[in-house]
């Protein structure tokens, strides 16, 4: 199942964040935060409960997608900002 990727500009700092399933193995969906190359953090969500579902693509399909948009809600609201330096804090984005 393919995941997401999306870049998102908080202040003056890009955020990378990359969310997929890890596989039936690992049962679980897993979320990287990056800026500037650089991980962050990671974020898992078990699906161990949901495995004898006839609908686990569907089940899984939603983690992703509900981990992934509360991520980029998060970085939006300025609760990852406790990574960005004093400059990106600073800076104003060009609107260019």
């Amino acid at each position: 199942m393919p995941g997401f990727n999306t870049e998102i500009k908080r202040l003056a700092a890009v955020f990378h964040v990359q969310t997929q399933d890890v596989g039936p193995s690992a049962r679980c969906v897993e979320s990287l935060i990056y800026k500037s190359g650089r991980l962050l953090s990671s974020r898992k969500a078990d699906y161990t409960s949901s495995l004898g579902s006839p609908n686990l693509p569907a089940r899984v399909r939603e983690i992703m997608e509900e981990q992934h948009n509360g991520i980029l809600r998060e970085i939006a609201e300025g609760r990852l900002d406790h990574f960005l330096t004093p400059e990106e804090r600073r800076s104003v984005p060009d609107e260019g």
